[in-house]
């Protein structure tokens, strides 16, 4: 059974050469061919001085040489990062001095939009380019891509553990990066949870929409590769691309996070919904007359709800067969991911009793990248077992739920400072220090208001700096260059008089969120 990334691609290889493993832009690559290429990428990234945990950086599109990359970074026994796509090049530069990435795999003209940044960029060795050959820039090392796997090609893979670092994966980008630290066992694991959940087998079709920079695209792949199924690969693109993409691909299964299905629901769909039997929502609500519409145009489809936070990949699961009776729950957890409701002092609440959200087990990451009071605060030992000498450690991730007696899970009330947005968890101090670093502000709040399509959105009350003549157009502009865009408030309220304070003397989160709703409505598409 595998251990190691790079290992689920080489156990379904063994299984069947010949099976399809990767389709994209009318390519078809099986397991054989797709095993080989990964061993020769660990090979060339080792000749290029990539070593153990030495973080391999990937800045492209989805296409056949990420997914080679990805697997190859762990062949050759460091660890994947995977910026988002849609990066600004000096966000992209920040991301990569934040995770001292040693080689950058990435095309030549992303490559070029770097130009000065990569002088700020002292770890970096390497680029390997993909595509057509461009200009190489001063002061680094350049390979084409077709290079690097002839160089690599018959070199011995080193050898690792389970417990070695195997990627990092952004939740924050822009000026202040923040990464958790995955292991293999997190990425394995999480890839056996989810074929088992979402009953995944060899003859299967995924469709990895999703972009691999986030948790629920890199499952697209780790999943469909534990099963020995095809990955279809889709760039970004319009819902009606996804719907077209399943049809002429005869995709199986779908996973999506809730704008895209919220916009699916609403197109028209091959009869019955053609080859789709299983559509997954990744993670957030998504809206009841959204599942409705789904299951009338997907009536094949087994519709499956996800629910958890990147730090331990997912932790519930509501299935559609499900809905009728528990359709306000967030499901019951998943193999593997060891969820707790515990008191605030560590013990376990009764059924029907509210306590915190607890994970442990190997879908739990090791803690925040170069964040170690971040690590501390939310990555915390369990109480002592009767007879255990090591205290096991956890994720608590500030949601509140209760359990009934059958083991469904109910979301009590999400952590006053973690908003829901688009199917990502953003931390509203992220925001708050965004808006505190323009220097325009002496108070800022950001809170979650409910949104029908992104389950909220952020909204951000703040009084300005004394003595500026700014308005809420001139804020926006401020924090549109600290903070990527699905951290981008969607209202601003500028005010010139002070936040609500609750008894303690902090801002009253409560009554800003109770106080911007209405406005928001206003305004809400």
């Amino acid at each position: 059974m595998a251990l190691l990334v790079q290992e689920l691609i080489y156990e379904a290889a063994s299984r069947d050469a010949n099976a399809p493993a990767l389709r994209y832009a009318g390519a078809r690559i099986g397991y054989g061919a797709l095993a080989m290429m990964v061993e020769a990428a660990g090979g060339g990234l080792r000749a290029l001085g990539v070593r153990a945990h030495d973080r391999v950086a990937l800045w492209l599109p989805k296409r056949e040489e990420a997914v080679v990359a990805l697997f190859g970074a762990s062949a050759a026994g460091g660890a994947f990062v995977v910026p988002d796509p849609a990066l600004a090049a000096p966000q992209a530069a920040a991301l990569l001095r934040d995770c001292g990435a040693r080689v950058l795999v990435t095309t030549s003209e992303r490559l070029a939009t770097l130009g000065s940044e990569l002088a700020r960029c002292p770890d970096l060795a390497a680029a390997v380019v993909c595509g057509a050959p461009g200009p190489v820039p001063p002061g680094i090392e350049v390979v084409h891509w077709d290079e690097l796997l002839r160089a690599g090609s018959g070199r011995a893979a080193p050898g690792g553990v389970d417990d070695d670092m195997a990627a990092l994966l952004y939740l924050q980008h822009g000026a202040r990066p923040s990464a958790i630290i995955l292991t293999h066992r997190n990425v394995v694991a999480a890839a056996r949870t989810l074929q088992r959940a979402l009953r995944i087998g060899a003859d299967d079709r995924l469709l990895a929409a999703l972009p691999l920079s986030v948790d629920a695209g890199l499952h697209q792949l780790t999943t469909a590769f534990a099963a020995g199924a095809s990955a279809v690969l889709l760039n970004p693109m319009l819902a009606r691309d996804v719907v077209r993409a399943v049809e002429d691909e005869s995709v199986t299964a779908l996973a999506a996070l809730p704008p895209l299905w919220t916009e699916l629901a609403e197109l028209a769909w091959p009869a019955g919904g053609g080859s789709l039997r299983v559509a997954v929502n990744a993670g957030g609500s998504l809206p009841a007359a959204s599942v409705a519409a789904l299951r009338r145009k997907l009536p094949r489809a087994r519709i499956v709800l996800l629910h958890g936070q990147p730090e331990a990949f997912r932790a519930t699961c509501l299935a559609q067969e499900e809905f009728e009776r528990h359709g306000d729950s967030i499901g019951r957890p998943l193999p593997q991911a060891g969820v707790l409701v515990l008191r605030a002092d560590g013990s376990p609440c009764a059924a029907g009793e509210p306590g915190e959200l607890v994970q442990r087990g190997p879908l739990v990451a090791r803690g925040y990248w170069n964040d170690s009071a971040r690590t501390r605060d939310c990555f915390r030992t369990l109480p002592a077992r009767p007879g255990a000498s090591v205290r096991e450690t956890a994720l608590w991730t500030g949601e509140t739920v209760s359990a009934d007696a059958h083991g469904y899970l109910y979301l009590a009330r999400a952590g006053e400072e973690i908003i829901r947005t688009g199917g990502r968890r953003v931390r509203a101090a992220q925001v708050e220090e965004a808006l505190y670093a323009t220097g325009l502000v002496e108070e800022a709040a950001a809170v979650g208001i409910a949104h029908p399509a992104r389950g909220q959105v952020i909204a951000v009350m703040a009084r300005a700096s004394t003595g500026l003549a700014i308005d809420s157009r001139h804020l926006f502009e401020a924090c549109r260059a600290r903070l990527p865009g699905h951290m981008l408030p969607a209202m601003l309220d500028l005010r010139r008089s002070p936040l609500p304070r609750d008894a303690g003397g902090r801002i009253d989160r409560a009554s800003v969120a109770a106080a911007l709703a209405p406005l928001f409505a206003e305004v809400a598409p």
